[in-house]
């Protein structure tokens, strides 16, 4: 069932540069959700006071879950949805919407961030913006990489390869080319777009699961087909931190007011690779205030 969602009022027709050189470039928040985004106005202070010519954002809210009225940066940036739900493909497909539009769009679209309504920002745009389009990160082939978790260690894989039956996958994913990772990611105009053209493991990941206690093919789809397409133009890390100490029914921690405080915004950017995290999740709806409360000088203070 469509959406009656309006789509991002300049969505031009279908354009020929899906793979546009690097002018002006913007980053692309593609906001995922099935509730009303309760962090709306921390982010609102996060797009203040960058010029719109940085950015554009897109939401895909699932319709059996309308928005409230959306303000602001937010305001007739819906697009077109369908409905989501877990143990599904419906998340990337979701996903895969948003860059769709996203590709469509504006040219000028470099990279692309996919963000939950729980996850909130811990660094400033301006912090953001610059760390992507730093030229030293440039890969040889002068493009720029991919902060995408691709792991093959985790100790589940066999039962999340097999969730749709044994031999299901083969011949297009053997076991030894299946990876897991986040959800959420930061993706490069050029993984974006080999995202967006993908069929063939597309016809694989959306078959319907089995064993729906390993089904997570949000987590499966991405960090397999990009490992198998350019594994090297990807870092193989989030952007994105997530608690997964105390993890309930396959949902991460969610941290709730009493813990907020400007040192675990100070340690939730800390990362094991070579740069900080630049987005955590999961935050309870209650957080707002008090995350509000050290906005400007905390969380978007550099």
């Amino acid at each position: 069932m469509e959406s009656s969602t309006r789509s991002p009022h300049h969505l031009p027709a279908a354009k020929s540069h899906l793979s546009a050189p690097l002018r002006s470039p913007k980053i692309a928040f593609l906001f995922l959700t099935n509730s009303p985004l309760h962090f709306a106005p921390l982010w609102e202070r996060f797009f203040s006071p960058p010029p719109s010519s940085l950015y554009n954002i897109y939401i895909h809210a699932d319709p059996f879950s309308p928005l409230p009225p959306l303000h602001g940066v937010f305001r007739d940036r819906l697009i077109p949805a369908k409905r989501t739900q877990r143990s599904s493909a419906t998340l990337i497909s979701a996903a895969r919407r948003l860059l769709a539009t996203a590709m469509i769009d504006d040219p000028a679209n470099t990279y692309f961030a996919l963000i939950s309504q729980h996850c909130i920002p811990l660094r400033s745009f301006n912090y953001l913006h610059s760390f992507l389009f730093d030229l030293s990160r440039l890969s040889p082939d002068l493009e720029f990489p991919s902060y995408i978790e691709i792991l093959d260690k985790e100790s589940h894989l066999w039962d999340r390869y097999n969730a749709r039956g044994r031999n299901s996958m083969p011949p297009e994913v053997h076991f030894d080319q299946f990876r897991v990772g986040s959800q959420f990611f930061v993706l490069a105009r050029k993984h974006a777009l080999m995202v967006i053209k993908d069929r063939k493991l597309w016809r694989k990941f959306k078959l319907p699961c089995i064993n729906v206690q390993s089904c997570y093919p949000e987590e499966h789809y991405f960090p397999t087909m990009l490992s198998m397409q350019d594994p090297t133009g990807c870092s193989h890390y989030t952007l994105t931190r997530v608690n997964w100490t105390g993890t309930v029914n396959g949902h991460p921690h969610t941290y709730h007011p009493p813990e907020i405080s400007p040192q675990l915004i100070h340690r939730l950017r800390e990362s094991n690779s070579t740069y900080s995290y630049m987005f955590a999740r999961k935050f309870s709806p209650d957080c707002l205030n008090p995350l509000m409360e050290m906005a400007d000088s905390v969380i978007l203070n550099d």
